[in-house]
This record gives C-alpha cells, sequence and structure tokens, in this order.
C-alpha cells in the first residue's frame, strides 16, 4: 500500500499563471492540466462558459514531489491564504475510506467519499482544526 500527502493549491481562475509561475521559479516539470471544458460532460449539469478555461486539476513535479491545482468554479468563495489542502493519495479504498471516517470525526464533510469519474473513492473533509483535505484514491473504478 503507499500513501502520500500532496500540498494541492486552489486558485480562482489564475492557475495556469501560477503553474508557469512555480515552473520557472521551481525548476518544475508540468505533468498533467485539465480544463473544465476537458472534463466528461454532464447533461444534468451544462458547464458554464465562464467555467470552460478554467484548470479542473493539474500537476507539476518539483525534484521527487508534487504540487497539485485547480482552479475554483465560477461563483464559488475563495480567501486568499485558505487556497492550500492537502491531497492525501493512497491505492487502497479501505483505507481511504478509514482515513476519511477518522477526518471526519467533529470534522465537516464537504464532499462525501465516493466514486467519481477519476477515482474510485474520492472525498473532501475539513478536519476538527480547520484543515481541509482532499482523499483520493487510485486505480480503476
Amino acid at each position: 500500500m503507499t500513501v502520500k500527502v500532496i500540498p494541492y493549491l486552489v486558485m480562482d481562475g489564475n492557475a495556469k499563471e501560477a503553474i508557469d509561475f512555480y515552473k520557472e521559479a521551481l525548476g518544475a516539470e508540468v505533468a498533467y492540466v485539465q480544463t473544465f471544458g476537458e472534463m466528461p460532460e454532464n447533461p444534468e449539469f451544462p458547464l458554464p462558459e465562464q467555467a470552460k478555461n478554467r484548470v479542473s486539476h493539474a500537476t507539476i513535479q518539483v525534484g521527487g514531489a508534487e504540487i497539485m491545482f485547480s482552479d475554483t468554479f465560477p461563483g464559488q468563495p475563495h480567501q486568499v491564504g485558505n487556497q492550500v489542502t492537502l491531497c492525501i493519495t493512497s491505492d487502497d479504498m479501505e483505507k481511504s475510506r478509514k482515513m476519511f471516517e477518522a477526518l471526519s470525526q467533529n470534522g465537516n464533510v464537504t464532499m462525501p467519499l465516493q466514486e467519481t469519474f477519476f477515482s474510485p473513492a474520492y472525498g473532501t473533509v475539513i478536519d476538527k482544526f480547520g484543515v481541509t483535505f482532499q482523499i483520493y484514491t487510485e486505480g480503476e473504478h
């Protein structure tokens, strides 16, 4: 079983600019970038035009470490200083479930742990100390 903790920076429409900045400043390699417009369409929730070019998910490599990014969806609140979350990745669904449940104790689940198009088990929770965690399970779903 592998578990990693990855800093996740949530930007307000300027994730592409931040990625370019950190690429230069840190000598980073861009590993992955996907916009909301490149995600699979959901007819029940049509994508607003102003969201299409925002980054839904990106990863850069800085030496042996990763930093992940996304933009907020248009209209979501964003406060500078609170845009850093921790993404815990695991290749073990049961381990993901246990970590999510433990972090949820006296916390606030903002997205229940569930299957998504990109993960067999993904969810977000703000723990009792106010730290936001994303639990991401690698693998097929």
